[in-house]
């Protein structure tokens, strides 16, 4: 059986992304993405989630898109800040948990100490 890797990537985890990611990942416009379509450098399908449409791409495509119009450089350097700013939002996540958690060893201890 011959694998087909364009199909493979459709289910991969995180091998897709949608156009709006896209726009806010990659800086691209709608209209970068409507003629890479149109000019067959991206494959899409077509997606809505609660009645609202949108485009999945996939992600290998779109970097290479943003390579040919940005550069290299710039994608590493996209990556790298994108990395970061969920590496900062977990860590937000992970502050707020642990001030919860130590308001609530600070009550429970007051309980037991009565």
């Amino acid at each position: 059986m011959i694998k087909d890797d364009k199909n493979d990537e459709w289910t991969t985890k995180g091998g897709t992304l949608s156009d709006k990611t896209a726009f806010e990942e990659y800086g691209l416009t709608r209209n970068d993405i409507v003629k890479a379509i149109n000019g067959g450098k991206l494959h899409f399908r077509e997606g809505n989630i609660y009645g609202n449409p949108y485009l999945r791409l996939l992600r290998s495509e779109v970097e290479c898109l943003y390579r040919k119009k940005f550069g290299k450089a710039a994608l590493e350097k996209g990556k790298v800040a994108t990395e970061l700013m969920k590496i900062n939002k977990e860590l937000r996540k992970l502050r707020t948990r642990i001030k919860e958690l130590e308001n609530r060893k600070k009550e429970l201890e007051l309980k037991n100490q009565a």
